[in-house]
Parts: C-alpha cells; sequence; structure tokens
C-alpha cells in the first residue's frame, strides 16, 4: 500500500472515531456504561490501521482529544458530567479548528483583478 492511501486511510479512521465520539457524547440519554463500551469498541476499530505521522494542528488536536477522551474513559467521576463538559468543549474547539481555513474571507478582491481595461 502506497503511503498516500495509508495516510488517506488513518485520517478517515481517526475523522470517524472523532464524530462517532461527538455523537455519542450529545446523545439526549446520555448513558455513561454505553459510552464507554462503545468508545473502547471504535478506538479498537482505529488501532487496527496503521498509525501515520500527521503534522497539522487539526490533526494534532485530534490525537490530543482522544488521549484525553481515553484518560475520562479509564479515570472517571460517578457522574460523568464534568468531563463530558469538557469533551465537548474541546470538540467544538477542534470543529472549529478545522472550519477555520474553509471561511477565510478575501479581504480587498476588488483590488486583486485588474485586466488593464
Amino acid at each position: 500500500m502506497h503511503e498516500k492511501q495509508k495516510r488517506i486511510r488513518y485520517i478517515r479512521v481517526v475523522e470517524k472515531f472523532f464524530t462517532r465520539t461527538v455523537s455519542l457524547l450529545k446523545m439526549p440519554e446520555f448513558n455513561h456504561e454505553k459510552f464507554k463500551e462503545r468508545t473502547l469498541k471504535n478506538y479498537e476499530d482505529m488501532q487496527r490501521v496503521e498509525k501515520v505521522d500527521l503534522h497539522s494542528n487539526y490533526y494534532n488536536l485530534l490525537h490530543a482529544f482522544i488521549n484525553q477522551l481515553l484518560m475520562y474513559v479509564k479515570n472517571h467521576t460517578k457522574d460523568f458530567e464534568d468531563e463530558k463538559q469538557n469533551l465537548l468543549k474541546e470538540a467544538n474547539l477542534i470543529q472549529k479548528e478545522k472550519k477555520k481555513s474553509a471561511y477565510s474571507k478575501d479581504k480587498h478582491k476588488k483590488n486583486k483583478f485588474d485586466d488593464g481595461y
């Protein structure tokens, strides 16, 4: 398998893990034990793919989120509310980082094009 294919596969798996986790956290009838079980299952699926170093700020934030999530799953408080709120806040910051490049405003757009007429 080529390096580019490995990279794309790893990116897809990491983002899939992230979106699944966030959707589990946002469920209206949140159950901690169910969340813990599904998160560990999704993490096992993620471990099947060979890890590739990604040097983007977005992917560094994703890896930090995954590490923090696993720490919270293993060592959590009784009601898990503080951890849940912290994880949702981090997830929002990660999504904001991903969308930051898509919404860049082109300043002085009218001065950019000059065809000489």
